[in-house]
């Protein structure tokens, strides 16, 4: 094309038209790039200097033999001209028709000018979409309308839809169309999986003093059978709760305990009942926690885990091979929930002294202790079943990483009609699936970064659903699932609380500046923030009961769980009053909040779709286990002060993989800060590496069966930070199961999963600053 510029040019001019052509560099050692600019003329004179004209410069005796040109009649150059002007306009004609072709038809990348303020240097760069962000922002907030939002709601309400069930399924059928619609090429995945449900006479038994009560309530992975046990109140089950009545020489070995519900799981509750060898527990809604009436169910689980617990660390998929093996999160006693009344009428009927101090602040009329003599017998007989679950996945493929993603889930099944647990974040799901789809296929979105859309089946039993996928695709998922968003229980009141990885709290802190308050546009989120420490005001640490747990601590995925609630619980859960009538009555103008919800979770996915660089900072793992160290260093120094450990165990392995950790993670910060972002290679490695942090921080030093919920700093079981602390504690009290060697283990196995993250977070073999 520039060469028949150039030759018409020379016809009519006799002289090349010179352009600038502007080549981007990165300067690696400061913030300012610097830009070349060259003249035809230059590029002439290289090249004459490289070709002939070279060549006869150093050969200045070499003959040539030259010969006068042939003169031709005007008439004929006339003829010859004008073919020739005619040859070169048809040539230019087709080329520039070509080369705009080539720019329409190429959507990846569209070229945007920039201009540099202090210099008024323009350059290229490469970019996706046309739409800045805050054009993007404007866009989805017009598209994701309270009116859209509210019909969802009415669509997806169903009173029945319990997993595995006709209406579970016609749920996820209406989901899968809606996908449809949007052009969004649907898929679906079948999981058969076991759970228990409540025995076929529809109730358990509860025996006390010649009384009898009927349960129709249920706790689903409860251990079977019969057991008797004198009663004992241990207030909401927790740890220091049962550590108390050990304070009063109160033994709780072969006891019934009787728990309030709250606080923490009823899988936890059941746990923390097995490791001071309870017999059984009942767990009832105690009326100062719960607002509803006093003859209401609750229903739940108590797996100590999430998933399938007859298929640990495996899929549940119609053709694996399963192994003879179960979760070691089943309880091994049984557990059953019973009504407020029915835990009135027993607790009236107990001996025993009175309860500490705060422990008889509730509902009921009488608190005790219970005695020796407060038998009870509790008869549980739960059947366990086969279901048949669906998953249902739309997606939004990007247009330069389409192999990285994001993942937006909810959960679909309820014990009930579910509409705060399970209808809203269904609804979102849609919502949010219909909105970014029209701003791709109309207003001209090109996200970078692909979105899955999820609905879960079989969330109430421990996020079965969303497990065994994660199980099914584990070796993809950890390498290309760059984060998860969770919409469950997403409303419940107007105050925004969330519990997310460490390194989206920067993204969850200016995504609460950019979206306003649904009662006032005029403030945003963050302005209910109270005191100077916003992450101590609004991030709360992420639960095993959150759906999002499994994806943060078993695949390694930065998650975020977030919620707008209120200072009180919402008390609907599990029971079958979790109704739109109640949500309704306990929370002010639902419609809006749940805009509101959408545009929170909407904002968080476009972000990370949309920025050249993942919105993640590593840095805040540094802090994190900079605290948790010092925690550990101070037990150490005070146990070998008063020689309960060898002065032989050093600290000084544990602080340099710590200190590896924090050069590599500002090294990369640097990296980025420098970075050429229109460099489309270099901004991929970049974001491989901050992907990998989360994975990373999986210990390989653990069978993800038998700890599935492997991540050292934020999951569950021996090989954690915590758990190195809590055996220090152990040692410093004398406790019996204390041992020196295991605590050496720890030392090492999370030294080196701290060295190994900050290994691979340094990049190639070669950047390593590795001085363990």
């Amino acid at each position: 094309m520039d060469q028949a510029r150039s030759t018409i040019s020379k016809i009519f001019n006799g002289e090349p038209r010179s352009y600038t052509r502007f080549n981007l560099t990165q300067n690696m050692e400061g913030d300012n790039s610097q830009v070349e600019m060259k003249l035809s003329s230059d590029m002439d004179e290289e090249v004459g200097g490289n070709g002939v004209g070279e060549h006869a410069k150093h050969h200045p005796h070499q003959s040539y033999t030259t010969t006068k040109p042939q003169q031709r009649p005007p008439r004929n150059v006339c003829f010859m001209v004008a073919g020739i002007m005619l040859i070169f306009v048809i040539g230019y004609l087709i080329g520039y028709l070509a080369h705009r072709k080539s720019d329409v038809g190429s959507p990846a990348c569209a070229s945007a000018v920039s201009t540099n303020g202090e210099d008024d240097t323009i350059y290229q760069t490469e970019t996706v979409s046309s739409l800045d962000w805050s054009d993007i922002t404007s866009l989805f907030k017009s598209k994701l309308t309270q009116d859209s939002v509210e019909k969802s709601l009415s669509e997806f309400s169903s009173d029945s839809h319990q997993a595995g069930s006709p209406g579970d399924e016609a749920l996820g059928n209406k989901v899968l169309k809606r996908f449809k619609d949007y052009g969004m090429d649907p898929w679906t995945d079948e999981h058969f999986v076991r759970i228990q449900t409540s025995p076929p006479s529809g109730a358990n038994k509860v025996t006390f003093r010649g009384k009898t009560f009927a349960e129709s309530g249920f706790l689903s992975y409860s251990a079977l059978g019969s057991v008797q046990g004198a009663i004992l109140y241990a207030y909401y089950g927790q740890m220091d709760d049962l550590r108390r009545l050990q304070d009063l020489n109160i033994n709780a070995n072969g006891r019934v305990l009787l728990v309030r519900a709250g606080k923490i799981s009823f899988a936890e509750k059941v746990a923390n009942a097995v490791s001071v060898n309870a017999s059984a527990v009942l767990i009832y809604p105690d009326p100062a926690d719960y607002s509803f009436d006093r003859e209401t169910d609750l229903f739940g689980h108590v797996h100590l885990g999430c998933g399938d617990p007859y298929t640990p660390g495996f899929p549940s998929f119609n053709h694996t091979q399963f192994p003879p093996a179960t979760s070691s999160g089943l309880p091994s006693i049984p557990a059953q929930t019973i009504r407020a009344s029915t835990a009135a009428a027993i607790m009236k009927e107990m001996g025993g002294g009175n309860p500490p101090r705060g422990w008889a602040d509730g509902g009921l009329q009488v608190y005790k202790l219970g005695g020796d003599d407060d038998l009870a017998s509790v008869d549980v007989n739960n059947v366990l079943v086969e279901k048949k679950i669906h998953n249902v996945f739309g997606v939004i493929k990007g247009f330069i990483d389409a192999d990285r993603y994001v993942v937006i889930g909810a959960q679909r099944d309820a014990w009930g009609p579910g509409y705060a647990s399970s209808t809203v974040g269904t609804s979102l799901l849609v919502e949010l699936a219909r909105t970014i789809t029209e701003m791709k296929n109309k207003n001209g979105f090109k996200p970078r970064r692909s979105i899955v859309f999820a609905s879960w089946s079989a969330g109430e039993y421990g996020a079965v659903g969303a497990t065994e996928w994660l199980e099914g695709y584990i070796s993809s998922l950890n390498m290309k699932a760059f984060s998860y968003i969770s919409l469950d229980g997403a409303v419940t009141g107007p105050t925004f609380k969330a519990s997310a990885s460490p390194l989206m709290y920067d993204l969850i802190q200016s995504t609460l500046k950019e979206v306003t308050l649904p009662n006032d546009p005029s403030k945003n989120l963050y302005s209910q923030v109270v005191g100077s420490n916003w992450e101590t005001a609004v991030m709360e640490p992420m639960k095993m009961a959150d759906s999002a747990y499994p994806f943060q601590t078993f695949s390694g995925i930065p998650s975020v769980s977030f919620r707008l609630t209120s200072d009180k619980d919402y008390s609907f859960f599990g029971t079958s009053l979790d109704t739109k009538k109640n949500l309704v009555i306990n929370v002010f103008r639902v419609g809006a909040l749940v805009k509101t919800a959408g545009e929170i979770a909407g904002n968080v996915a476009l972000r990370l779709v949309h920025d050249h660089l993942l919105k993640m900072n590593v840095e805040k793992y540094s802090s994190l286990i900079r605290s948790q160290v010092a925690q550990i260093n101070r037990e150490v120094f005070s146990l070998q002060k008063s020689n309960r450990i060898p002065k032989t165990l050093k600290m000084q392995w544990l602080m340099s993989a710590m200190g590896s950790y924090s050069r590599a993670s500002r090294r990369l910060l640097t990296l980025i800060q420098n970075s050429d972002l229109a460099d489309t290679e270099q901004c991929r490695i970049i974001n491989d590496r901050i992907m990998g942090v989360e994975r990373n921080l999986l210990s390989p030093y653990v069978s993800p069966r038998e700890s599935p919920f492997r991540h050292i700093l934020l999951g569950s079981g021996s090989h954690t930070l915590g758990a190195l602390l809590s055996h220090l504690a152990a040692i410093k009290d004398g406790s019996a199961g204390a041992d020196i060697d295991v605590l050496r283990n720890q030392f090492a196995l999370t030294t080196w999963t701290i060295q190994s993250c900050a290994n691979a977070l340094a990049g190639n073999v070669w950047e390593m600053d590795n001085q363990v």
